[in-house]
């Protein structure tokens, strides 16, 4: 798998949700602080972003929104309308605290998600994110993210046969389009953070390596090869642009990879051990321990009965 891919792979829990909606003036939602993220398209119409801090930012037809940390968000027909809050509903979805008469102003056509995500193992290129991603509509710009907007308002619009498998897959697609539209947006700027490590060919090459193989026994010097850099200058400019040093990467990625694997799977401690890196059960036992605070045993039947617990 790529960085991009892992980083999301790292973080998503549980089924993303979405909605069409469309909304007549007067009208105004406020979401409360999650541990997801979300998004809104706008398809006609227009409207306004309240984010929690700052400026209103205005939306026109073809706008897309990002919000990757959840610290709560408003979206209305003009940033002075009163707002209604938006709850959770039981299925993960979202529904008005209240009801609310429609309005018989003009009207936005929008498309809303929501994923849920594991903040306790935040990768850094989704933490390093600003508050609002705002990628406004550009002709001919970022196609790709255009068609997989078309391709879920239409499965939303009209479901068919599989549509509970298709629009999933379109959400997780939509969010990777979102992400690469971001990162694409920022080549002409001054890249910080992880956009500057994408943008790194030696750190992504070394990136992407770690990523593809995070059971090889990496070292210093074989990542600083990998890039094509001596030892000493691979190291300074990986913890410059990354914000850690590379074998302390590493382990943080092996361990995230292994917590990953036991709640989601089944395959042997030893397994698992072997695929982070690890020649034994025992070493990798202590290892996760002092990374999570827990045996891996213990951690696979937690998250076991959180997965219950989200299902019933």
């Amino acid at each position: 798998m790529d960085v991009l891919s892992d980083a999301i792979a790292a973080m998503r829990t549980g089924v993303p949700h979405s909605s069409r909606t469309l909304k007549s003036a007067p009208w105004g939602l406020r979401f409360a602080a999650s541990e997801g993220a979300g998004f809104h398209v706008v398809l006609q119409g227009a409207c306004w972003l309240i984010p929690p801090a700052g400026e209103p930012v205005a939306l026109a037809p073809g706008d897309v929104v990002f919000l990757a940390h959840g610290r709560g968000h408003a979206i209305a027909d003009d940033p002075a309308t009163p707002l209604v809050d938006v709850v959770r509903a039981p299925d993960g979805g979202w529904q008005l605290n209240e009801d609310v008469p429609p309005g018989n102003g003009p009207g936005t056509l929008m498309l809303c998600g929501a994923y849920q995500l594991n903040r306790a193992r935040a990768h850094p290129l989704l933490t390093g994110l600003p508050d609002v991603v705002h990628l406004p509509a550009r002709i001919g710009s970022h196609p790709a993210l255009r068609a997989a907007v078309d391709l879920l308002g239409g499965e939303l619009e009209r479901p068919g046969p599989g549509s509970d498998a298709v629009v999933p897959a379109l959400l997780d697609t939509l969010l990777l389009y979102i992400l690469r539209a971001w990162l694409q947006d920022r080549a002409g700027q001054a890249p910080t953070g992880w956009a500057a490590a994408l943008a790194d060919p030696a750190v992504a090459d070394a990136l992407h390596a770690v990523h593809r193989d995070p059971g090889h026994p990496w070292t210093v010097e074989e990542l600083g090869a990998h890039a094509g850099l001596s030892r000493a200058a691979f190291a300074r400019r990986f913890t410059a642009v990354v914000g850690q040093p590379p074998l302390g990467y590493l382990t943080w990625w092996r361990m995230t990879t292994a917590g990953r694997l036991l709640a989601t799977g089944d395959a042997p401690l030893r397994v698992i051990a072997q695929r982070a890196g690890y020649s034994s059960e025992f070493a990798f036992a202590k290892a996760f321990k002092r990374e999570f605070g827990v045996a891996p045993g213990r951690y696979r039947r937690e998250q076991g009965a959180q997965g219950a617990a989200v299902l019933e």
